[in-house]
């Protein structure tokens, strides 16, 4: 087989595949996690039911798919905004800046019980210590260039900013989100 040929069924793959977990999301937060069939994900998705099982089990399956693929998206660009130029301090700022709106973004999810499905995964931890480490490892070197208090731990550090910003899931605004971010700065200071 053709590698342009090869390229071209790979990106379709992708394509239905981005659909399917798309559509599912969107009908789990319209009608409840119980409520999603694969008929209707088949039908709103525009593709048959054994193309669908090709891909997928079930609705639970494909929903945990979308939930990795959010977590993993969102530590990329919590990545992104690490890796990029400045100091120590400027590059911490990024990343909670990133993380607020973020959170801001994600709004929780309306359906409790979805909430409690996507969040009862080991692939959720493992992404929360991934994060408490990229930002305690900033923490630390924003320490040794004495950008930010010495007298906490960096990992608890750590903790206070990730939890002070979930806060930024509740605001109504940008301004607001900027305010908790600068407050969970100042906190950060010598």
């Amino acid at each position: 087989m053709p590698k342009l040929w090869s390229q071209t069924i790979d990106a379709h793959r992708r394509e239905v595949r981005d659909a399917i977990l798309d559509t599912t999301a969107s009908l789990a937060e319209q009608q409840g996690l119980l409520s999603v069939t694969m008929s209707q994900i088949a039908e709103e998705t525009g593709i048959g039911r054994a193309t669908l099982y090709k891909y997928f089990p079930d609705v639970e399956s494909i929903l945990r798919a979308w939930h990795d693929r959010q977590i993993t998206t969102h530590l990329k660009q919590l990545a992104g905004a690490r890796d990029g130029a400045g100091t120590p301090w400027e590059r911490v700022a990024a990343v909670l800046r990133t993380y607020a709106e973020l959170a801001h973004g994600s709004h929780g999810h309306a359906d409790a019980e979805l909430a409690a499905f996507l969040h009862a995964d080991d692939h959720v931890v493992h992404a929360e210590h991934q994060l408490s480490g990229m930002l305690t490892q900033l923490l630390k070197e924003a320490i040794e260039a004495g950008e930010v208090r010495d007298d906490v731990p960096p990992n608890e550090l750590a903790a206070y900013c990730l939890h002070a910003l979930v806060a930024a899931r509740t605001l109504k605004s940008k301004t607001a989100i900027r305010r908790l971010v600068d407050l969970t700065l100042d906190g950060l200071r010598s």
